[in-house]
């Protein structure tokens, strides 16, 4: 199951998001978003774990919990629709 996180401190990085999951079960992948010019964190991030009762677990564990100054969302992430920006016309 893949989880949306949001309000991630702004120096946390792939690493210890992953390490907040771990103690749920196993992670596939964890993944800081950051922004393409500046380099730093958007402060929201997607975390896959392949288990998802350890998913579920995570999400009702870590919502409303605070790393920093926001609360923590976490959720089962969305599909994302197919993008029409590589289309030729």
């Amino acid at each position: 199951m893949k989880l949306f996180v949001a309000g991630l401190p702004y120096d946390l990085d792939d690493a210890e998001l992953e390490e907040i999951f771990e103690k749920f079960g196993k992670v596939a992948t964890a993944r800081v978003a950051m922004d393409r010019e500046t380099g730093k964190s958007k402060g929201f991030g997607f975390v896959e774990m392949p288990n998802d009762t350890d998913a579920k677990n995570a999400i009702e564990n870590l919502k409303d919990i605070s790393l920093g100054k926001k609360p923590l969302i976490v959720k089962q992430a969305e599909e994302k629709p197919p993008s029409n920006s590589g289309r030729r016309w």
